[in-house]
């Protein structure tokens, strides 16, 4: 069991890591980074750039190259891959005019691919121009700003910028190795060559952290926005909630009084009394069930919160086991570190927690046991599991334990379980539970970090 300052440190760590993470945006901004750097800025400027690049190569009389055989082969070779380029940036141009015919991950993988074959026809280019004294090495400081924008999942966007520089690196050292006479060499230092290394690597740490800023900001947008519709939707619900059950008391009470009264003139009718009896019992109960029901309903508006899973279980702990308890029960956690927050009310999922837990409480021996676990399922969901390893649950009751008002306890109102799946669910969660009769009962609940809250019929 890994103890309470090592799930600290992790969670320190984890926090501090989390300053320097990037979540990809969603398909839709996906697209629009692409469409607005690919296809309306890259698209026009790469048209200008191969009619230049085109009056370069086949139009400019090369006179030295005569005399010059590695660089005549290195221009053959580069005016043949230049024209493969262009076939390439052709076709590519197309699918980009018609991107809403291809899917995302297709022009994710296409802009990549096409990023690296600018960058090799520029690393040519700049051999052929002086290499590392090539003014060329500015454009490649571009690719990778453009790469920046294009490219928003951060490891596909580091992986090419890196691509980027190590294709220059090695068009530089192609030009030293081959096509440079001794005596060129003699003026070439390193200094301008670590420079220039130097540039390219903080060009790519600089876009990752641009990458990192907006990803920060677009979550913090997307999260004021889902916090301002829970709120309101919460609201909105609480007020139906609690009209209806306001509607409900009014004739209890009604009742309650008339049953009372009725009580008072039939002092020598004994069973007439004990049915009135009876029937201000019931009234009672029934009054009982549905102020547990404001809580099942959802009634209280409270404020949202960025929730903590694992600090929220700590806390359902310490409520249901509190300091200087009695009970024999042994708790062993199991967090996980990389867990979303869960934008809620805390006191929807505390209920949820604590319900559960209690249950495993109650139901307990000597030496019991209560696992907990949290864990990041990906895309922005995460599992909790709570385990005991009491009696369990009889396999045909698993399908009605959490109905409203079903109960094995003498005083149970039957709601505790029918909370747990109602406020789960309320987040857009699901709750599962597993048992076997002797060993374990095991809840599942899977929520969603972000999701819209489900207004509920029940």
């Amino acid at each position: 069991m890994a103890s309470p300052r090592g799930t600290k440190t992790r969670m320190d760590w984890w926090r501090l890591s989390q300053l320097f993470r990037s979540i990809a945006p969603d398909d839709g901004s996906q697209r629009a980074r692409i469409r607005f750097m690919e296809r309306s800025t890259v698209l026009p400027v790469k048209a200008v750039y191969f009619l230049v690049l085109i009056f370069y190569l086949y139009f400019i009389e090369w006179p030295e190259m005569d005399s010059d055989r590695v660089r005549w082969t290195l221009l053959r070779t580069i005016q043949w891959f230049f024209i493969f380029c262009l076939i390439v940036n052709v076709i590519v141009g197309v699918m980009l005019i018609r991107m809403e015919e291809f899917t995302t991950r297709v022009l994710r993988e296409v802009v990549f691919s096409i990023c690296l074959f600018d960058a090799l026809l520029l690393a040519m280019m700049t051999e052929l121009t002086g290499g590392f004294e090539s003014f060329l090495f500015w454009m490649f400081l571009g690719l990778q700003i453009r790469n920046a924008i294009s490219m928003p999942i951060a490891t596909t966007q580091i992986v090419a910028n890196l691509s980027v520089s190590v294709i220059y690196l090695c068009a530089g050292a192609f030009d030293i190795v081959v096509a440079r006479s001794e005596e060129e060499l003699e003026n070439i230092t390193a200094e301008p060559v670590m420079l220039r290394a130097m540039l390219l690597m903080l060009m790519t740490a600089c876009g990752y952290g641009l990458q990192v800023l907006i990803d920060k900001q677009r979550r913090m947008e997307s999260e004021e926005d889902e916090f301002d519709r829970r709120q309101s939707q919460l609201q909105a619900s609480g007020r139906l909630a609690a009209e209806i059950a306001h509607q409900v008391k009014n004739p209890l009470g009604i009742i309650n009084n008339a049953a009372f009264a009725l009580g008072q003139v039939m002092d020598q009718n004994e069973t007439a009394k004990r049915q009135v009896g009876l029937i201000r019992e019931e009234v009672n109960r029934a009054d009982q069930i549905i102020t547990k029901l404001m809580g099942y309903a959802q009634l209280v508006e409270g404020r949202l919160a960025r929730l903590n899973v694992n600090d929220a279980l700590d806390a359902a702990i310490l409520q249901v086991f509190p300091k200087g308890s009695k009970f024999d029960t042994r708790i062993r956690r199991e967090y996980g570190i990389a867990l979303p927050p869960l934008l809620a009310q805390p006191e929807h999922i505390s209920e949820v927690f604590v319900n559960v837990i209690q249950n495993a409480r109650e139901v307990l021996c000597n030496n019991g046991e209560i696992q907990i676990k949290t864990s990041y399922e990906g895309d922005y969901r995460f599992r909790v599991v709570i385990e005991d390893n009491g009696p369990g649950i009889p396999e045909d009751l698993l399908e009605s334990v959490f109905e409203p008002y079903h109960t094995t306890k003498e005083r149970g109102t039957g709601l505790g379980l029918a909370i747990v799946r109602h406020n789960t669910e309320l987040y857009g969660g699901t709750v599962e539970i597993e048992s076997e009769l002797g060993k374990y009962t095991r809840f599942n609940l899977l929520f969603p970090g972000r999701t819209a809250i489900r207004l509920q019929s029940q």
